[in-house]
Parts: C-alpha cells; sequence; structure tokens
C-alpha cells in the first residue's frame, strides 16, 4: 500500500466507524456487527501506527463512543462532566492477545505481586451512580467519556439501584460505574409489546436497555424491567487496596454488584475462567459478551496508566457471537395492520444458536441501502443477544456477477397504494388503511388473538372470511350465521358451531383486553390496562383531552395523541357502538379487575411453570391487587416460585433475604390463609 492508499483507506475506515458508532450508541439501532466493527478498529489502530501523519485527534481510535443526546434540555437531556474520565476497554477476540496483556503487565510489574480480577462483560449500557451522603445524587451516560447525560431520574425507575445506601463505611462522596442490562424475560416482553404495536423490535437487549435509559418519560423506564450491575469504583474515590476490596464493600452498602468475578494469579487461571464462561454464559438471564481481565491491586492500575482512549490495567476478551453464512433467497415486503411496509429476506436454512433460520427482517428501506443486499448474495446471519436473527453483512466476495439491487416498492405489494414516508419515520406506510386487504385481515388477526380476544381462528380462517366478503372489521365477526360459515369450503356443523361458541365467549373479556384488540396504535397490553383503569370505560377515554390521558402513569404524549386521533374517526365510532350492541364490554365492571385487595402493595415475581398458564397466573395476580415484575430487586415482596424455577432468581432471592413461595401456599395466601412457611430452594 503506497502512502495514497493509505491515507485513502484511513479516511474510509475512519468515516464508517463514526456512522456506524453514531447508530450503535445514538439511534440504538446497528448495521454493522460488533465483530466486524472491532476488526476495522483493529485495520485502523495499525494502518494509524505505519502511517502517523494521517493519525488525527477526532479519529475513532481515539475517542470513545459517544451516546450523548441533543444538549437542549427540552429535546434531550441536561448534561454535566465526568468527575474522572469514563474510557472504553481495549479488546480481542484472542487468547493469544490476552497472553500478551498478561506478559505486558508482568514486565511493567517486574518484581512486584499482584493478581488478576476476572469478571463477565456485560453487554448492556454504561451508567455512572454518584453517591453524596449516601444518598443517590446523579446519574450519568458515559458520553463521549468527559461528558454524559443526566439520566438520574430514569435510573431511580431501576428495582435495584438504591436509593440509600445500607451498612457503613462508604465515602461522603464517592462513583460507581456498570452497565444498565435488560434481562431477556423483560426484552421477550417489550418486543412482544412493539410487534404488537407494529414497531420495530430491537435488535438486542443492549441496544433496547440504551434506547428505554434514554426514554423521556421515567414512568415508562419503570415498565421497561431494566437492570443494573456494577464494577468499578475509581481508583480514587476510595482507598481501598484491591478493585475485589472495593466491590465487596459496595456490595455491603446495598449495590448491585456481580458476585461472577474470580481472582486469577496466572494466564493459565484466566483462560480456564474464560473457557468456563463462554459455555455457562448461556444459561445467565441477561445478555454477555465476554471477560473483563482487569489487574487486581490499585496501586498498580494507577501505575500502570491509561492511553487517550483506555486504561493500561485492563482488556476485554469478547466471545464470537455465533454466525452462519447462508444465500438470500428472496425478499417479501409484508404489510402490517398498521400500514408499515417491512422488507423480509428469505433464507436458505441455517442452523444457528440451537435453531433453524429461515428468514430475518431487514426492518426498512434505509437498512436495506446500509447492507447493499441483493437477491442472491451470501449474507452473515446472527442472532441478536442469541434470539432474534439478524443479517449483519454481505460476503462481497461471494456475490454474483448478475446480481440485481432491490428495489423498495414504491406502490403497496397488496393494493397499489402510493407508499408514504412521513418525517423522521424510517418505515414507509400504506395509506389506504381501510381498503387494504393486509392491513384489514391484520387488524381481525389482532383482535382475534389470544392476549386480545381469544377467540378460536387463524390467518386461514381470517383471510377465507375476508374472501368471501363476510368479514371487514371485527363488528362483522357477530354477524356470522351457522349458515353462512357451512356454506364455506370445509366447514362442518361442529366447526362452525366451536367458532360461533367462541365469539360468544369472548363477550365476557374484560374492558382493558377489549381496549387492546382494537389495535390502536402504540396502545399495547400494559397500555391498555393504564388506560382502561384509569378512565373505567370507552366513553370516558373518547372524552378525554390528549393532556389528560398523558397524565395517566405510563401514558405519554405519543400514546395520548395516537389514541385522540383513533377517536376522532367517526368509522371508529361506529365500529364501537356495532360491538357494544353485540354485547362486548366497554367498561371495567365489578369483579373484573379486582378480586380482592388481599395483594394490595405488593410486587410479586413468578418463575417457573405452574397449574395455569403464566399469562393466567399474572393476571390472577392483578385480580387480588398486586403488581407483576419480571425482576427480583430490594423492592420485590415475594417471588412466586413454579416447577423449575430461574436459578438465578432464586439466588437473588436469597441473597436478598427475599421470600419464595410455592403456587400451594400462594393459592392458600389468596384463601386468607396466612403463610408462614416459605419454600426453600
Amino acid at each position: 500500500m503506497d502512502r495514497l492508499e493509505a491515507y485513502g483507506r484511513i479516511e474510509e475506515l475512519k468515516a464508517v466507524l463514526k456512522e456506524n458508532s453514531r447508530r450503535y450508541y445514538v439511534e440504538n439501532a446497528p448495521t454493522m456487527s460488533d465483530y466486524d466493527f472491532d476488526m476495522k478498529m483493529k485495520e485502523l489502530e495499525e494502518l494509524e501506527a505505519e502511517w502517523p501523519e494521517f493519525a488525527t485527534a477526532d479519529s475513532p481510535t481515539r475517542k470513545v463512543g459517544s451516546d450523548l443526546s441533543s444538549s437542549d434540555a427540552r429535546k434531550g437531556f441536561l448534561q454535566y462532566s465526568h468527575r474522572y474520565p469514563m474510557l472504553s476497554l481495549g479488546n480481542t477476540y484472542s487468547l493469544g492477545e490476552v497472553e500478551e496483556f498478561a506478559a505486558r503487565a508482568e514486565k511493567s510489574l517486574e518484581g512486584k505481586n499482584f493478581t488478576y480480577c476476572c469478571e463477565l462483560k456485560f453487554d448492556g449500557t454504561s451508567i455512572s451512580l454518584n453517591y453524596v451522603h449516601g444518598h443517590l445524587f446523579r446519574a450519568l451516560t458515559r458520553g463521549d467519556g468527559t461528558v454524559g447525560d443526566d439520566v438520574t431520574e430514569n435510573v431511580r425507575m431501576i428495582g435495584n439501584v438504591p436509593e440509600t445506601l445500607k451498612g457503613e463505611g462508604w465515602p461522603d462522596d464517592f462513583e460507581i460505574r456498570g452497565e444498565i442490562l435488560m434481562p431477556f424475560e423483560a426484552f421477550d416482553r417489550l418486543n412482544a409489546e412493539r410487534e404488537a404495536s407494529e414497531e420495530a423490535p430491537f435488535a438486542n437487549p443492549r441496544n433496547a436497555a440504551s434506547g428505554s435509559l434514554k426514554l423521556q418519560d421515567s414512568s415508562e423506564v419503570a415498565h421497561r424491567g431494566l437492570w443494573c450491575t456494577l464494577y468499578h469504583i475509581p481508583s480514587r474515590s476510595v482507598s481501598f487496596a484491591t478493585h475485589d476490596d472495593a466491590l465487596k464493600a459496595a456490595q455491603g452498602w446495598g449495590l448491585p454488584v456481580s458476585d461472577k468475578r474470580k481472582l486469577c494469579r496466572n494466564i493459565a487461571e484466566i483462560e480456564e475462567y474464560v473457557n468456563y464462561w463462554d459455555t455457562a454464559r448461556k444459561a445467565l438471564p441477561y445478555a454477555t459478551d465476554g471477560i473483563v481481565i482487569k489487574i487486581n491491586e490499585l496501586e498498580y492500575q494507577t501505575a500502570l496508566g491509561y492511553t487517550a482512549k483506555s486504561p493500561r490495567w485492563a482488556v476485554a476478551y469478547k466471545f464470537q457471537a455465533e454466525r452462519a453464512l447462508t444465500p438470500v433467497l428472496s425478499i417479501d415486503y409484508q404489510v402490517g395492520r398498521t400500514g408499515a411496509v417491512t422488507p423480509v429476506a428469505n433464507l436458505e436454512p441455517v442452523f444457528i444458536s440451537g435453531t433453524m433460520v429461515k428468514r430475518a427482517t431487514l426492518n426498512n428501506a434505509d437498512q436495506m441501502e446500509l447492507i447493499d443486499i441483493r437477491i442472491g448474495d451470501s449474507v452473515y446471519v446472527e442472532k441478536g443477544g442469541e434470539i432474534i436473527p439478524k443479517i449483519t453483512g454481505v460476503e462481497l466476495s461471494l456475490r454474483p456477477g448478475d446480481s440485481v439491487k432491490p428495489e423498495f416498492p414504491r406502490v403497496c405489494p397488496d393494493c397499489g397504494a402510493l407508499l408514504v414516508r412521513e418525517e423522521e419515520e424510517a418505515r414507509w406506510f400504506c395509506p389506504d388503511t381501510y381498503g387494504c386487504p393486509m392491513q384489514i385481515k391484520g387488524r381481525i388477526l389482532h383482535f382475534l388473538s389470544r392476549k386480545a380476544m381469544d377467540i378460536e381462528a387463524g390467518e386461514a380462517t381470517v383471510a377465507q372470511l375476508f374472501n368471501a366478503g363476510l368479514v371487514r372489521t371485527p363488528a362483522d365477526l357477530y354477524d356470522l350465521t351457522p349458515e353462512q360459515l357451512i356454506s364455506l369450503d370445509g366447514w362442518q356443523k361442529k366447526a362452525a358451531e366451536n367458532f360461533l361458541s367462541s365469539l360468544a365467549a369472548s363477550k365476557e373479556v374484560p374492558f382493558e383486553r377489549v381496549l387492546f384488540a382494537l389495535g390502536i396504535r402504540h396502545i399495547g397490553e400494559t397500555k391498555a390496562k393504564s388506560l382502561a383503569r384509569h378512565f373505567g370505560n370507552i366513553d370516558a377515554i373518547a372524552m378525554a383531552t390528549e393532556e389528560e390521558m398523558a397524565s395517566v402513569p405510563d401514558i405519554g404524549q405519543v400514546i395520548a395523541h395516537s389514541t385522540a386521533l383513533y377517536f376522532e374517526d367517526a368509522r371508529h365510532a361506529i365500529e364501537i357502538h356495532r360491538l357494544r350492541e353485540h354485547g362486548i364490554k366497554f367498561s371495567i365492571e365489578e369483579g373484573d379487575s379486582t378480586e380482592s385487595d388481599i395483594l394490595k402493595g405488593q410486587i410479586i415475581v413468578i418463575s417457573g411453570n405452574f397449574s395455569i398458564s403464566r399469562d393466567e397466573m399474572k393476571s390472577l395476580i392483578e385480580r387480588h391487587g398486586g403488581k407483576n415484575s419480571s425482576s427480583v430487586s430490594g423492592k420485590t415482596s415475594f417471588l412466586l416460585a413454579g416447577s423449575k424455577p430461574g436459578p438465578e432468581k432464586i439466588r437473588k432471592c436469597n441473597q436478598l433475604g427475599i421470600r419464595i413461595v410455592d403456587e400451594a401456599s400462594f393459592l392458600a395466601m389468596l384463601s386468607g390463609k396466612d403463610v408462614v412457611k416459605d419454600t426453600l430452594f
């Protein structure tokens, strides 16, 4: 490579890394895998070392990725300087490079007795907590390493972050740093809600945690089920001999410190720890992406110091994400019930992380453009957080010479209407809300779904009823007769009777689920419950102003606006009137929401399998005045444990002294009997 080529490649890498860093930290929508990003960063580091005249102060090799929002408090968060720079770690995918790190440390600290502290590398978003006089004073994101966004009010909503320290010996003013995580259970629940509202799902728990931490509505943060784990106190904040001593003390003050760390004396013990967790991490309830190895003695950390971007006394070893290379067979464009058009790549089936992957959502036209995907391309597929299949890149060396770049449709692939894209929206929409067959069928399917009206019918039945001209809105379902059903292909008398019985049973569905079934944009199960319980009936919601709706806990301005727009449409008023005439519940009736207040004020976490479904168990808790939570914290009243409860939740309960109650004892509790003896695990 000559001088001109080196300059061109350096500038190209800088531009790519800066853009992908912005998408990763600010938009929480990365388009490049961690591995590819790290490899490009490594290439840039090597080129800048070879051609130092092209290395600049703003190079990604010298600056940490920034998650800063707008400095305008009306649009983002207030910003404050970090007392000590909040740097990133140097990382590697090679155990050989970990050995080189250990060799450098031993050479620099020759003759000194020291150890390594090995910890899990949590896949979340960085946070710095400042405690003053034993109380949480401020929480800052990493920002650009020098300045961070003030997210204190949102962090106060995270269950395991203590407002006040316990014990004694804590400094009067100190910082402790760590990660905000989203456990897999909370991640699954959030994405299910987003998909029900036809919002793009988060790619992985890390992006979901970061996006949740930056929400403007703190009450919504509380609903997201975030979790905090802390792992570093800047040495200048405290006077301990070792990093491990500082974390033990912090744990004694009630701070959520990970107990998965281990002290190692040499590289052999480090590699043993790495190899163990490369497998064992898959049983954890949250995402981890590697191991952090630190010099344990704080005196030697200070002696080794820092580069412009990273500490010299620590390194991160990153696990390789499981990924596969497979061809793209075709690309479909799906129209959802809200009109959003989503591209989906159909793949040659490939086995990844225990499941066969055949399809991967591409989210929107921008993502297709960014990764430059074409039919026939061989693409790298990963499972984000080992959950959602995601295309992370194209292997250009395998691209067929006659490949054609796909064009995102300009008209609806179902009804032919010209697609529209609102300002600041990432996705294209079909505007023909009441004429597009896919939107109509999508709304009916949503209405029928288990968590809505729970009517026994699926996609094929809806398509058949639609094609026969019998159903265009949910209210049409209740006009169906046995004769109409039996006249359809494949319907027998018994099938018709079962379907009509299911429709009749749906008239007993409580109002909060009916409100969810209407399919108002952004109204998921939780939001529907909040609105239903606050206003009591559909008429009160329809008459409420946006300001009145936005004042309801868990309901923000965006949801209030979309709800108001729904009720402004006369067609919806007609539909609700028809459903009401058929006996559908549009108000909370006595016994619908609560049966008793035995669990009033209690926060309950469930884990394991029960004699009824988990959804039914959660509903039972709510009907008796309790509140469900997805994660164990100091605020948890008790853990309701079925068969095979999660070991991490059990361990956390034992650590915090939280009661563990089995199903039989819980049912006895609901009947008014006091449960004295808790379940032992």
